[in-house]
């Protein structure tokens, strides 16, 4: 019985080669089925999600399990292995363990410390239980890590400290309204910076998100993407009266928003607050903006400020999770390594309970005129001999699963009390 996980992630699988190997929802139960009735694989959870998709598996071997899985991959999207293998990461044993924890409590995801990658984990292992395709294994160790995770962001500041300009803008406007689900926003600009504005604002659940640029046919492509509306960059006076904050990020050489237009804008709005973030260089947004009633204006360096205090907390905060994952993977290892032991200690007590058996029996043809209680006291006291003499082998034979000499001295403690070789899984 060994661990083993493939993953194709963002970090290497470019989003062309990412979108041809995502599993549909629809064909996840399917998938993992092929995978049980493998005769290499014992169990398994398929993660799925735009970032990467992620096979986790207990296998009969190790190269025959991750040969195997490539085999399955490259056959359910018809691919040839050679077209993803380059860009896949294989993790055996208890690499598996502490790269899960890290995925589940967020270290290794595009924005370090989200929240959303434990729904998608907790949602991806419930749905393998439903179907049948875990075991004792798939199950401890996605518990724990789900358990893992919870600790880990309710106590650290991992995931409450924005490390990019973007989401740093998105902590500023949720410090002044802590519930953002009836505002509306605007990203002005098309670009990269715009993209990660949108992606950041999308993930609000905000009550309206709109999209405006130069050039109308790239705000609407960003628009269809994060489920927004596209407006041409002409309307940005009547897109500003009906938002309540913006981002503004583009290639401008001059300002895209002046102080007189911003001034039009809050007098049609009765200078009802209005929220700035100018994202690009040079400046989108005319500084003296912010003098204007009822205006708060953030350019890069407010924000680049807020970043640099967060990455140091982030990183106290990183450093404080990797110590628990190096922690819950221990205690995976030590649970792990009992349960090399669990057959052996069982089969050591069957076959010292059939021998008490034995015992029994002869006693009850020698001693014919023995009483109901005095066979009842006489067999409890078997019994009793029996758990006593076991007593210290099951405590040595305990200590034997975490031995760093574990296999030898193991296959040595079978011979000893003449136990089978071949422990079922």
């Amino acid at each position: 019985m060994h661990l083993l996980a493939l993953s194709l992630n963002y970090k290497k699988v470019p989003i062309e080669l990412r979108e041809k190997l995502a599993f549909a929802e629809s064909e996840l139960a399917a998938a993992m089925a092929t995978l049980k009735e493998s005769q290499s694989v014992f169990e398994n959870v398929i993660l799925s999600t735009c970032n990467r998709t992620e096979i986790y598996a207990v296998v009969d071997q190790t190269k025959r399990g991750e040969d195997y899985l490539k085999r399955f991959l490259a056959n359910w999207f018809h691919l040839s292995i050679t077209t993803f293998s380059g860009y896949l990461d294989v993790y055996q044993e208890l690499e598996v363990a502490n790269y899960l924890f890290r995925v589940t409590c967020g270290l290794e995801s595009l924005i370090v410390g989200e929240e959303q990658i434990l729904s998608q984990v907790k949602s991806s292992f419930l749905f393998a239980q439903e179907n049948q395709a875990t075991g004792s294994v798939l199950n401890t160790l996605f518990k724990s890590a789900i358990t893992l995770s919870k600790k880990a962001h309710t106590e650290t500041l991992l995931s409450r400290n924005s490390v990019s300009v973007g989401s740093a803008a998105v902590q500023l406007t949720k410090n002044i309204w802590s519930d953002l689900s009836d505002k509306k926003a605007a990203v002005i600009g098309a670009g990269q910076m715009s993209e990660l504005s949108a992606k950041y604002i999308a993930a609000q659940k905000i009550a309206g998100l709109t999209i405006s640029n130069r050039t109308y046919e790239k705000a609407q492509k960003l628009a269809e993407h994060y489920h927004a509306e596209a407006v041409k960059l002409t309307e940005l006076e009547k897109l500003l009266t009906e938002v309540d904050f913006a981002f503004s990020s583009t290639s401008s050489k001059s300002f895209i928003l002046n102080e007189s237009l911003v001034r039009i804008v809050q007098a049609k709005r009765d200078n009802k607050p209005l929220i700035l973030f100018d994202l690009a260089v040079p400046r989108d947004i005319e500084p003296s903006v912010r003098d204007i009633t009822g205006v708060k204006l953030y350019d890069i360096d407010d924000l680049e400020r807020l970043v640099k205090f967060n990455k140091s907390e982030r990183q106290k905060a990183e450093k404080e999770v990797e110590k628990m994952i190096l922690k819950a993977t221990d205690e995976f290892k030590n649970w792990l390594s009992a349960q090399q032991v669990t057959p052996i200690i069982a089969e050591l007590q069957e076959k010292s309970m059939q021998i008490q058996e034995k015992v029994m029996e002869t006693i009850d043809h020698k001693l014919t005129d023995l009483s109901v209680h005095d066979r009842k006291v006489i067999n409890k006291l078997t019994k009793s001999i029996v758990n006593q003499l076991l007593r210290e082998p099951i405590l040595t034979v305990k200590s034997l699963a975490t031995d760093e000499n574990s296999p030898e001295k193991l296959t040595l403690f079978k011979q000893i009390f003449n136990l089978s070789e071949d422990q079922k899984r």
